[in-house]
């Protein structure tokens, strides 16, 4: 799993006004919480970007006044009109025990549906997945390589490594192949 490091201050005084008053000099309140107490600090704003605008999944190492966590974002706030991020919550891990992660799913193949004029329409771009943290893959690569027209890759159908656990339902599809209208209509008429 990709890696990231975040800077941040512990801070000094926690409620609404400080908040602001962070955010307004370009800075993000956050928290880290699961090893014992809870740590509220703030970090430059421009820190998130490649962690929160981006496909990729990161392990988050928290360097918080020499303090060092290792952690995964857990939850993000933002803003209802701008879309501006107002708050970050982390979650600290342990090597000993497992941790849930939204994982993106990764397609390979070229689907013989598509190469008849299908279209492929992808329907979880990521899974729940329930892993030590030195088992959480990058990504989770689907074959759609056998897929014809009308058919679809389902979850329980993915093939994954050992020790990782999907905790969506086993029925749900991820990609399929649609049929155009125009290849609906060949096909009516046949």
């Amino acid at each position: 799993m990709k890696s990231l490091e975040i800077i941040g201050f512990k801070r000094a005084n926690l409620g609404k006004k400080d908040a602001v008053a962070n955010r307004l000099e370009g800075n993000i309140p956050c928290v880290v919480y699961g090893k014992g107490e809870q740590v509220h600090f703030y970090a430059p704003a421009i820190q998130f970007r490649p962690l929160l605008y981006s496909p990729n999944v990161y392990m988050v190492e928290l360097n918080i006044e020499g303090q060092i966590i290792k952690a995964i974002i857990q939850d993000s706030q933002y803003h209802p009109v701008s879309d501006a991020l107002l708050h970050a919550d982390f979650l600290a891990v342990d090597d000993t025990k497992p941790v849930k992660m939204e994982i993106p799913v990764e397609i390979t193949g070229s689907s013989i549906g598509i190469q008849k004029g299908g279209k492929l329409s992808l329907k979880l771009r990521t899974l729940k997945i329930k892993a030590f943290p030195k088992d959480m893959p990058d990504s989770i690569p689907v074959d759609i390589s056998s897929l014809d027209l009308g058919k679809s890759v389902k979850v329980g159908e993915v093939q994954l490594g050992e020790g990782l656990e999907v905790l969506n339902s086993p029925n749900v599809s991820i990609a399929s192949i649609e049929i155009p209208r125009a290849l609906r209509g060949k096909q009516a008429a046949e």
